[in-house]
């Protein structure tokens, strides 16, 4: 099974992603390393990825996420899958064993975290676009992200029976 930690910049899934799969004993794959060097340079000079930017990226991802499956890895992956059609596209890569966790906050919480945080490319002006991109998952478990990220890793376990 992939578990794939979907929600905006700064939403915690990276750092849930990594409780998470320590939790399970499971990988741990971190989206943003599959961004091509031109994305990454993008959004650190504050310029919002376009779709023609996040294609490749998915295409990447998806590869990734088949390998999993193939092989019986079980993965936790982190990344944003803002729009159905990503998710859709993450999903070809393994079909029926890819479950999507929504991670939830509000812009504020979301604003402040990014504005907090060192060492990360994502600008925090850009948070706003992500928000705006974001189309909600109908069949994802969603989760809360202002607690604790133990706290918030157990509640995606209790959710999924894990």
């Amino acid at each position: 099974m992939v578990l794939v930690l979907m929600g905006v910049s700064g939403s915690g899934k990276t750092t849930i992603g990594k409780v998470l799969a320590a939790m399970l004993d499971w990988t741990f794959v971190e989206g943003d390393d599959f961004h091509p060097a031109a994305n990454i340079e993008k959004m650190a000079a504050g310029v919002a990825l376009d779709d023609d930017d996040r294609w490749p990226w998915l295409g990447a991802l998806r590869e990734r996420i088949g390998a999993a499956c193939d092989s019986g890895e079980s993965a936790v992956l982190a990344c944003s899958a803002l729009k159905q059609e990503y998710r859709d596209e993450l999903e070809r890569g393994c079909p029926g064993d890819l479950r999507f966790v929504y991670l939830t906050a509000s812009e504020e919480l979301i604003r402040r975290r990014l504005e907090e945080r060192e060492g990360h490319f994502m600008d925090p002006a850009l948070i706003h676009s992500q928000f705006e991109a974001l189309e909600p998952p109908a069949d994802a478990v969603r989760v809360d992200v202002a607690p604790a990220p133990e706290e918030v890793a157990a509640n995606i376990r209790r959710q999924l029976g894990l």
